[in-house]
């Protein structure tokens, strides 16, 4: 099956969420390569160094050291192509003020509840 993108980037500080969200991503064929960073951190680094030049990027919110808004804030100072890369906001948080936050954020394609889904996935590459 022909994956829609070449790289997805996936963000999450939880090993449990990554093997779980990286097992759906690869069933459902999503990319032709699938990088986790458990590090907010170091994903930024990757980014500007060139490490990683992903199409796709699926971040948490709640992360220790530093949040998923505190990545954008990151992600905003970061001299790379930004409008071929979509970003999807993917948390268990149910909190209006996180959803509001991602929704308005102009890097945020879609907020996504965990867990990801089939149909989410195949709503993105439509």
């Amino acid at each position: 099956m022909f994956a829609p993108f070449k790289l997805c980037l996936l963000i999450d500080d939880n090993y449990i969420d990554n093997f779980v969200t990286t097992r759906m991503l690869e069933s459902a064929s999503f990319a032709e390569k699938i990088v986790v960073y458990q590090s907010p951190a170091e994903a930024i680094d990757a980014l500007r160094d060139g490490t990683v030049k992903p199409d796709v990027i699926f971040l948490d919110i709640r992360m220790p050291v530093m949040s998923g808004f505190e990545f954008l804030q990151e992600y905003d100072k970061l001299n790379i192509d930004k409008e071929n890369i979509k970003l999807y906001m993917l948390s268990s948080s149910l909190d209006p003020t996180d959803i509001r936050k991602s929704t308005d954020n102009k890097y945020i394609t879609q907020f996504i509840h965990k867990p990801l889904t089939f149909q989410v996935l195949e709503d993105i590459c439509t």
